[in-house]
C-alpha cells in the first residue's frame, strides 16, 4: 500500500510540475503575442535585475567549471582505461584510505558552496536592504485572481494590470517601491527585467522595488500557480519618462465627463451587476471587486492581458469572459444585443 501511495504522489507532482511550465510558457506565448516581445532576464533594465543577472553569470561560471572537469575526466577516464580485449584483466590502483584525495572531494565541494551561499547571501541583502530615497514612488499591488490591481496612495490612483511607473536614471535615480499583498490566494510578481519574483501572500505585506533605468514597455505576469487562470494572469509596466508620467497621472487624476449619448449605456451599467463589483468614479457604481473602470481605455490591453484592448474585444469579453479567460470570476451578464451594444459604448468613453 504504501508504495501504491508514494508513486500516486509522484504521478500528482509530476502532473502539477508539467502543468505549471505549461501555464508558464502559455503565459510567455500570451504575452510576446499581445506586446510583440517576449520578457528576457538576461537583458536586465533595473538594479535589482543586474544584480540577479550577475549572480547568475558567476553561478554559471562555477557550475560550468566543474561541468568542464568532471566531463574531462570521464573522458580520459573512458578512452584510457576501456577494455582492450588483450585477455589480461588488471586491476586499477587503488586509492581508498588516501588522505589527500579524500580531502579534496570533502574540503572543495564545501568552499565551493560556502562561496555561492556567501554570494548569494550578499546579492539578497542588498537588495533587500536598500535605503529608500524620500523621492521613491510608493505603489500598494494586490493579486485577485486573476488581475493585478495597482494603487497610488499618494496620488489618489487606482488602476489594474498596467503598472505606470517614472524612469529612474542612474545620474537621478527615483526607484518605485511597491507593497505586494494578495486578495485570496498566494500570488507572485515577476517582470524579468526588472526584479526578481517575490511572493504575495494572504495577510502578509511583503516589499520589493524597482528603478527601470530605460523608458518602454516592460512584461510579466504571476510566477504563482494561483489557478485555472494563472498563465492568464499577465502584467504590463510602462516605464514612462518624466513628461510622460506626468501627462499619466494627469489623466488618471480626472474624472471622466460623462457623455449624454451613452446615456443608455450608463443605464445598463448601473442597474445590471456591473456596477456591484466595478468602479468608475464620478458615478454609482463602487464596486471592489473587480478592476477600476474609471480610465478603462487608456489602457492597452483588457482581461489581464489576454488581448488587446478593442471595441470588438471589449464586447466580446462583457458577453462571454470564458472566450478569453475559461475560468474568470467575471459571469457572463446574459445581455442581448441591443444592451451589449450599448455598455460597449459608454465603456468606450472612459479614456
Amino acid at each position: 500500500m504504501r508504495r501504491v501511495s508514494t508513486m500516486t504522489g509522484w504521478r500528482v507532482l509530476s502532473a502539477l510540475a508539467g502543468l505549471s511550465l505549461f501555464a508558464g510558457l502559455s503565459g510567455i506565448a500570451a504575452a510576446a503575442e499581445t506586446a510583440g516581445s517576449i520578457p528576457d532576464m538576461m537583458v536586465p533594465s533595473a538594479t535589482p535585475a543586474h544584480q540577479i543577472f550577475s549572480l547568475t553569470l558567476f553561478v554559471l561560471l562555477i557550475t560550468g567549471s566543474i561541468f568542464v572537469v568532471v566531463a574531462g575526466l570521464l573522458t580520459v577516464a573512458i578512452f584510457r582505461f576501456r577494455s582492450r580485449n588483450s585477455g589480461t584483466i588488471v586491476e586499477p590502483p587503488q586509492i581508498y584510505g588516501s588522505t589527500q584525495v579524500e580531502l579534496a572531494w570533502t574540503v572543495v565541494p564545501i568552499l565551493i558552496v560556502a562561496v555561492l551561499f556567501l554570494t548569494t547571501a550578499r546579492i539578497i541583502f542588498a537588495i533587500q536592504d536598500a535605503p529608500k530615497p524620500k523621492n521613491a514612488l510608493d505603489v500598494t499591488v494586490v493579486g485577485h485572481q486573476f488581475w493585478w490591481e495597482f494603487r497610488y496612495p499618494s496620488l489618489g490612483i487606482v488602476t489594474a494590470n498596467e503598472l505606470h511607473v517614472p524612469v529612474s536614471p542612474m545620474d537621478r535615480p527615483q526607484p518605485t517601491f511597491l507593497k505586494l499583498l494578495s486578495a485570496d490566494v498566494i500570488h507572485s510578481f515577476w517582470v524579468p527585467q526588472l526584479a526578481g519574483k517575490t511572493d504575495l501572500i494572504p495577510n502578509h505585506a511583503n516589499t520589493m522595488w524597482i528603478d527601470p533605468h530605460t523608458p518602454g514597455l516592460y512584461l510579466g505576469q504571476c510566477a504563482q500557480f494561483c489557478g485555472s487562470q494563472h498563465a492568464m494572469m499577465l502584467l504590463r509596466v510602462y516605464v514612462d519618462t518624466p513628461s510622460e508620467y506626468a501627462a499619466w497621472v494627469k489623466n488618471q487624476q480626472k474624472i471622466g465627463v460623462q457623455d449624454p449619448a451613452v446615456a443608455a449605456g450608463r443605464r445598463v451599467f448601473e442597474t445590471e451587476a456591473c456596477m456591484n463589483c466595478h468602479r468608475v468614479a464620478g458615478t454609482a457604481a463602487t464596486g471592489a471587486f473587480g478592476p477600476d473602470l474609471t480610465h478603462l481605455m487608456s489602457r492597452s490591453t483588457i482581461a489581464s492581458g489576454a488581448t488587446t484592448n478593442t471595441p470588438e474585444h471589449l464586447r466580446e469579453w462583457i458577453k462571454d469572459p470564458s472566450h478569453y479567460k475559461d475560468g474568470a470570476l467575471m459571469p457572463s451578464m446574459q445581455l442581448n444585443d441591443e444592451q451589449l451594444n450599448q455598455v460597449t459604448a459608454y465603456l468606450e468613453t472612459l479614456k
